[in-house]
Parts: structure tokens; sequence; C-alpha cells
């Protein structure tokens, strides 16, 4: 056994520099480059796995900034693209990315789709756990609940603009849930300010002081692509596209699987994607 996990470890080493090799010989790729990259949270788990690989294997420096795809908060990338500051990669929701390629922001054919996400669901530990295995035992979950929280991202804005109306509570629940801003929701209810929250399962996994319940429900499930593209005049965009092309290799798919993410495949299902 111990050969064989031996065996897997150094095949996935060849396939990681195999993979960044060939990505090295494209055109335009220099060594030695700072490339300026922004991800959302939902991302971030699978890209601090792989970030130091691509750093070592290139020589190339990784120069990270962390904000939400959408909202108003002041990291959330729209507000600093606003600011004009500068970056190379992109990484956050697939519709929030395509929403900057209509508006001129991203290179229209740079758009690689990385990985996909369902919302989770989590209490404090310790706290008993609810059940959500079934629509009518998450709705009667979230009715007995006495303060329920989400995100100011994709997840936060399908569970209070849709899920909500779905499960035919939005006016019992008005008064007892809220949208958490500029953190992740775990840490909310880690501390015990909320009694369950929802967030992408990629952004719950790496919080300590909760307990995962698990998805929601696949029949009231919303599926997220996260998706990785270059901004119109960066300052690095070979470097940038080797970076995503990395990201979407198979020698990131073990990472992007342990964060909680599914990498996306060609037979990737569209259905309830956003």
């Amino acid at each position: 056994m111990k050969k064989l996990v031996l065996s897997s470890v150094a095949t996935i080493t060849r396939l990681v520099a195999f993979t960044i090799t060939a990505l090295l010989l494209l055109p335009g790729i220099t060594a030695a480059s700072d490339i300026k990259v922004i991800s959302s949270g939902g991302f971030a788990a699978a890209y601090r796995a792989l970030a130091p690989i691509f750093e070592r294997t290139t020589g190339n420096h990784l120069v990270t900034s962390w904000g939400p795809s959408m909202g108003n908060t002041p990291d959330a990338v729209p507000q600093r693209l606003q600011r004009h500051e500068v970056f190379d990669v992109l990484i956050m929701v697939g519709s929030a990315l395509g929403k900057l390629v209509e508006d001129g922001k991203v290179v229209a054919d740079s758009r690689v789709d990385l990985a996909q996400s369902v919302i989770g669901v989590a209490v404090r530990v310790g706290a008993p756990k609810p059940d959500i295995s079934s629509v009518d035992a998450l709705r009667r979950t979230l009715l007995k609940a006495k303060s329920i929280a989400y995100s100011d991202s994709a997840s936060g804005v399908y569970i209070s603009s849709e899920l909500f109306e779905r499960l035919g509570i939005a006016n019992e629940v008005a008064g007892k849930s809220r949208m958490i801003p500029a953190e992740p929701v775990g840490l909310v209810i880690a501390r015990g300010e909320a009694e369950i929250g929802f967030q992408q399962i990629s952004e719950l996994k790496p919080i300590a002081g909760i307990d995962l319940l698990g998805p929601l429900p696949s029949e009231v499930q919303k599926i997220t692509i996260f998706s990785a593209g270059i901004l119109v005049g960066a300052e690095e965009p070979d470097a940038g596209k080797a970076l995503i092309a990395f990201f979407a290799s198979p020698a990131a798919t073990e990472a992007i699987r342990d964060s909680g993410l599914e990498p996306i495949t060609p037979a990737t299902p569209e259905k309830n994607r956003q």
C-alpha cells in the first residue's frame, strides 16, 4: 500500500512538472514574472494548494488579492476594477466574469471554466444537527431556526432571492436572516452569531468551529461555476494564460476536488449553472 501511495504521488508530481513545462514553451512566456491575481473565496482553497506548485516550477511570482465576485463591499471585484486596480488574472463566479466580458473589461476569448460548486449548510460545532436531507426537512429546519446567515456573493443572492421564495417561507424568515458582507459565513456561525448558515461548500470546509451538514437537496441546489479570465490591459497576459491553463489541467484536478469543488470537464452538465 505504501508503495502504491508513493507511486501515485510520483505520478502526480511528474504530471504537474510536464504540464507546467509545456506551458512555459508557449510563445511570450518568460520566467520570473509577477502575475497579479484576484480570486473569490470559492476557489481560494484550491488556489492556495496549487499556487506554490506553479511558482516553484515556473519561477513566476503570484501577487494575490481576494474579493467577492459581486457586491458593493470595497474588496469586491467590480468595485476594485472601478477604482482601476490592475490585475492580470481574475478568478470568480462565471456569470460575473461573463458580465465583465460583455462590458469589455475581460478579454473575451480568455475565459476558462475551472470548477463547479454547490451550496452547503453549516451549524456551530456542538450544536444540534438539523435535518436538511429533503426539501420539506430543509423548510422545517429554516422555520425553526432562530437566525440564518448567507453570503454577499452568488450563493447568498440565490438564497435570499430564490430559495426562500421556492420554499414558500420568504416572509417567515425575513426578520431572522441576514447577508454577511466581507467575511466567510462560517466564521459568523463559529462565533455563534447565527444558528445556521449557507455558502459554497469550498468556502465552508476550511473554517474551524463549524459542522458541515451537507449540500442543499438536489431539487433546490444551485450550481455555481468558477471561471478565470485575463483583464483587458493586463501587464502579464501570457504568463496569466499559462496560470489559467495550469488550473484547468489534469495536474490541478486533485487539489480542486479536495477543496470541495468539482473540476470542469467537457461532460459537465449545463443545468442550473450560474
